[in-house]
């Protein structure tokens, strides 16, 4: 019994290490026949989608909420989702990846939040779905909203989770 007690508070150690690390995503799960067979998309994500590409170029304003003044990229989320269906969201990419329920890559819909980690620290940054594996989203003070493909090696690599609000 005295040798089995090391062993056992080893594997126990081990076990319990494995539960304090935050799981890693798996490289190269987002590929070019990842949205081949995309789900069909509600009127109302649609309407989030279509609002947002009246976005494109609208100039980037770090902590804007409104496209005169311009927009960074949660402000955009939570700008299209007001004005396209009145659904009132706050906060920066990091509060807004605790909204809503979490999709598959393979399931996204346009009008879903696709979350990435830009600046060394998770949910840095948010996108919103538009279909066929592109996303727009209001990239940096360099930059205006734009749309940008998911399986761009820079964004693919960056991504962290979807969720749908819808």
């Amino acid at each position: 019994m005295k040798r089995l007690l090391p062993l056992l508070a080893l594997i126990l150690s081990i076990t319990l290490a494995g539960c304090g690390t935050a799981p890693t995503a798996p490289k190269g799960r987002i590929g070019p026949n990842t949205f081949q067979n995309e789900p069909e998309a509600s009127p109302a994500a649609r309407e989030v989608a279509m609002y947002a590409l009246m976005l494109l170029n609208t100039g980037y304003r770090f902590g804007g909420k409104n496209p005169e003044a311009g927009l960074d990229c949660s402000g955009m989320v939570t700008y299209v989702y007001r004005e396209a269906l009145g659904m009132s969201l706050a906060g920066n990419a990091a509060m807004l990846a605790r909204e809503g329920r979490e999709t598959a890559i393979d399931q996204l819909r346009p009008g879903d939040l696709v979350f990435f980690n830009t600046l060394g620290r998770p949910f840095s940054h948010v996108g919103i779905y538009l279909g066929k594996g592109e996303f727009i989203h209001a990239p940096n003070a360099r930059g205006r909203v734009r749309v940008d493909k998911l399986t761009n090696r820079y964004w693919s690599e960056r991504f962290e989770v979807a969720r749908t609000l819808l």
